[in-house]
């Protein structure tokens, strides 16, 4: 990637607690969640490792120690990864907020629990570079209302891909614009949040009201549709349905771990079966998820579950 690229920092915010994605979020931080035995965040990582990134900063919490050992100081992916705590949940400008001492240069934000399927990232580059920007939004035209006003959705500058408004969580929708949890931000963004109030919908710093502070100074803003597909996991049946698109995306009926154990007669379509897993009998396991860890013992078909090594979540309609 051109050099401009190499000096802008890559940056997941990785410190939510998980509230309703429980149990899950007991033991592993949503980021670390696998989609075919990777966690989501490790798929952020590579995406901006392929834009040419090499410095990271992520922003832990809630079990944020897995996350640091799991990835180390990001030497065995061959780039440089920094953690930064967010001691109180005020929000995502509040968490991002806390960075301003770590970077000096433009930043790619990732939020580490959403899941994407990308398409022409570099159009963010593109657009940063060449407009000097004070940031660009990447969006996607979605086809579910209900799925933009969980979401935020951006109003343009007619005729234009500029930025004059961004509403968050819109209750009435003039556009098919959402956002995806994926931003590239000058440092112009610091000044913005020290400037941005708690909002009344839930008392949290939010980074679209940073984000409309910017537009409102004159930063101009920029949307570039580079997502395909987006899930923000929030409940557990959304992680079986990133494994479910993925595997769709790469192609592969189904993910097996080296390290799981199958006996000969096990049927398996459109399923993940993860690391040290062991299946005992011979059944039919049937879009489903199987986390590491787990002991199978059940002689009936598996269809439509999550499993973990501690409960199992039944997900029918998770085909989408």
């Amino acid at each position: 990637m051109a050099a401009k690229q190499d000096k802008v920092y890559g940056v997941i915010l990785a410190a939510g607690r998980g509230e309703r994605i429980k149990p899950l979020s007991f033991t592993v931080p949503k980021p670390l969640l696998p989609v075919c035995n990777k966690p989501i965040i490790q798929y952020q990582i590579e995406d901006m490792i392929g834009l040419g990134i090499r410095d990271f900063v992520i922003v832990v919490g809630h079990l944020g120690e897995k996350i640091e050992n799991h990835f180390g100081d990001g030497s065995s992916l061959n780039v440089r990864i920094r953690y930064v705590e967010q001691k109180e949940k005020l929000g995502i400008a509040h968490a991002v907020g806390q960075l301003e001492n770590y970077i000096d240069g433009p930043f790619l934000l990732f939020l580490g629990d959403i899941f994407i399927l990308p398409k022409n990232l570099p159009r963010l580059f593109d657009l940063f570079f060449a407009h000097n920007v004070g940031a660009v939004l990447a969006v996607k035209r979605e086809t579910d209302p209900r799925s933009i006003q969980k979401n935020f959705t951006v109003l343009l500058r007619e005729g234009t891909d500029q930025v004059r408004r961004v509403i968050e969580k819109p209750r009435y929708l003039a556009t098919n614009l959402k956002g995806c949890g994926v931003y590239l931000l000058s440092l112009a963004i610091f000044d913005a949040i020290r400037n941005t109030p708690r909002t009344a919908m839930r008392d949290e710093y939010e980074i679209t009201t940073s984000i409309q502070i910017l537009i409102d100074d004159g930063a101009p803003v920029f949307i570039a549709d580079v997502v395909d597909w987006d899930m923000n996991v929030t409940v557990p049946c959304d992680l079986l349905r990133c494994n479910r698109k993925w595997l769709e995306h790469i192609g592969e009926k189904n993910v097996v771990d080296a390290s799981a154990s199958l006996p000969r007669g096990v049927k398996l379509e459109n399923s993940v079966i993860g690391r040290n897993a062991v299946i005992r009998h011979p059944i039919a396991i049937r879009n489903s998820v199987i986390l590491d860890d787990c002991k199978i013992n059940s002689k009936s078909d598996i269809v439509d579950q999550l499993i973990t090594p501690s409960f199992k979540v039944a997900c029918p309609d998770q085909h989408g």
